[in-house]
């Protein structure tokens, strides 16, 4: 079956063209990756200056993601309405607003807060630079631009832990917030210049379709966060998962009556493009969880300085970031589904030696792990980012990236509060939790990731033949 053709606007760039324009996105990729990960480093430094329970400073994280999963579905209507240039800029400055407030935050719920607000910038950045991408690349083309944007924002990832090592260390964590100021200047910058500001038909903005989707989802990721941990009684929680319940099925039936719905659930009947949500959700749920639990082991569990934890995490996105190059080369020559498969059972199981880190393993032992499996982490990300949007039409494609970063969103959201659950459960009365607790919730989300290679054996045969240029 051929493939639809791509939009003029996609041809009309050359390559230098489309290395710059995924370069501008990369950088708001890698302030966000950045941001990610320092914060994952300084969170128990944090939370002695807040005087708080480290295990519970992963709602500082969670705020984030959670104003992701809200925002997104407004996101692909605001670009067609105002534009991919325009929303793409407002959505740095936004980010690099929160980023300030969250270095003025003197309280954990000012950071939260501050955090919601970072999260509703990052909301529009991730889908709209995805779709700028998508509007100018061809899809024969897609796999090499997805690599350059991705390889300079897993530099973020790389120097993130290190950084936020050295800046809690010998400095003040506020200074992993405000160092995204100069970052998001040169890429509201390098945006306006060069970032084209295509435009499609909008229609009227579905307001109620964002409340309901915005309950449903908000009340979702809340049970998330507060089932077992005694924060709320039973009944409240339960109250809010049948809130989630009631609010998703009447924006399904709303979403009915909508030409063009902010999330266009119509599309899960693209094979590739529902398996890749599937399976990819099922493999983010794991990775999900590692930027919080590999540096509350590396500091609570092993007793490691904030340096000492950022020297040794950061090798996993360091693995991330050497794949790359043999991305495009893997997928041609044993197709998408063929590495989604083998790889994602193995990436799982990677993730599953995590449990067995102990404070007497060699450095370099620990290194070896979490290069690797970093690497074949990435493999798995950039093989389903890209199948997602083998099928879709051109003309979809804004509806395709917003619904595909709304529940890309959700599922990373999923694995730090499920990995928090797990740690309150199995760390009974001791105050900081002990390694093998943390063990028993590397477990747990490396179980659920493994999943993801089995549901890969949903694609067709031939899935993305198009985009990895593999014949036969």
């Amino acid at each position: 079956m051929q493939a639809p053709p791509a939009p003029a606007a996609a041809t009309a760039l050359g390559g230098a063209s489309e290395r710059l324009i995924s370069l501008i996105v990369a950088a708001a990729l890698f302030m966000q990756n950045l941001d990610s990960t320092v914060i994952a480093t300084a969170l128990p430094t944090m939370a002695r200056s807040f005087s708080a329970d480290p295990v519970h400073m992963n709602v500082a994280l969670t705020a984030y993601l959670f104003a992701v999963a809200l925002f997104v579905p407004a996101s692909g209507w605001m670009a067609d309405r105002f534009g991919t240039r325009h929303v793409f800029r407002a959505a740095i400055a936004v980010f690099t607003a929160g980023s300030i407030l969250c270095g003025h935050a003197q309280t954990l719920p000012f950071l939260v807060g501050a955090r919601v607000l970072q999260g509703a910038g990052g909301a529009m950045m991730l889908p709209v630079g995805r779709l700028i991408l998508l509007r100018s690349v061809p899809k024969e083309r897609l796999i090499s631009a997805m690599a350059w944007v991705t390889m300079p924002a897993l530099v973020g990832p790389v120097i993130g832990p290190p950084l936020g090592g050295l800046i809690v260390e010998y400095t003040d964590w506020r200074w992993i917030f405000y160092i995204n100021v100069p970052i998001g200047v040169l890429g509201i910058t390098l945006a306006s210049i060069w970032v084209p500001d295509r435009r499609e038909p909008a229609g009227r903005f579905d307001l109620p379709g964002l409340l309901l989707s915005g309950v449903a989802l908000a009340a979702f990721l809340a049970v998330l966060e507060l089932a077992g941990r005694g924060i709320l009684p039973d009944w409240q929680v339960a109250a809010l998962g049948g809130l989630s319940i009631a609010a998703g099925a009447l924006y399904a039936v709303h979403a009915r009556g909508q030409i063009r719905p902010l999330l266009d659930f119509s599309l899960m009947r693209l094979p590739s493009f529902a398996i890749s949500v599937l399976a990819g959700s099922l493999f983010r749920i794991g990775i999900g969880a590692v930027p919080f639990l590999l540096p509350m082991l590396m500091q609570l569990g092993f007793g490691r300085s904030a340096v000492a934890s950022g020297m040794v995490t950061f090798a996993a996105a360091a693995g991330a970031m050497i794949s790359k190059p043999g991305t495009q080369i893997m997928l041609r020559n044993f197709g998408f589904r063929r590495v989604l498969v083998v790889n994602g059972v193995i990436s799982g199981l990677g993730l599953a030696l995590y449990a067995a880190f102990r404070a007497d393993w060699p450095l370099w032992m620990l290194y070896a792990v979490l290069l690797v499996t970093g690497y074949l982490r990435s493999l798995q990300f950039t093989a389903f980012n890209t199948i997602a949007y083998a099928e879709v039409p051109p003309a979809r494609m804004s509806a395709a990236t917003t619904l595909y970063s709304a529940l890309q969103q959700i599922s990373l959201t999923v694995g730090i509060p499920v990995s928090a659950f797990v740690l309150h459960l199995v760390r009974g009365g001791h105050t900081v939790p002990r390694p093998a607790d943390f063990s028993a919730a590397f477990l747990v989300v490396a179980a659920i990731s493994t999943l993801a290679g089995p549901a890969s054996l949903l694609l067709p045969r031939n899935a993305g033949a198009e985009m990895s240029g593999r014949k036969g």
